[in-house]
């Protein structure tokens, strides 16, 4: 699914959806620097816009502004902050 909307900054992410995402893009991270640590350069560049496109889309079904994605400029606590937005619960509302 999130390659299908690989650069659609518009709209909403699921929880599962956006885990499930999260979590290939580990395990494939993962077996990539097993074999060999340019595959994984070029698998985390071409899986960045995606990464950030269902980031951004998560944090709009949570009610909170893309722009918080630029807490991952900070080293170690950005991620730990993003984390905690990103498993926060939808937002029901009838503007959908």
């Amino acid at each position: 699914m999130c390659f299908t909307k690989y650069a659609d900054f518009t709209g909403k992410a699921s929880r599962p959806e956006f885990w499930w995402f999260a979590l290939f893009i580990v395990l494939g991270a993962g077996i990539f620097s097993y074999l060999d640590e340019r595959l994984v350069s070029i698998f985390s560049l071409a899986t960045l816009l995606p990464l950030l496109a269902a980031g951004a889309r998560r944090l709009q079904d949570t009610g909170k502004s893309p722009w918080l994605q630029l807490y991952l400029l900070i080293p170690v606590g950005g991620i730990i902050i993003m984390g905690f937005y990103w498993a926060q619960p939808s937002i029901k509302n009838s503007n959908s």
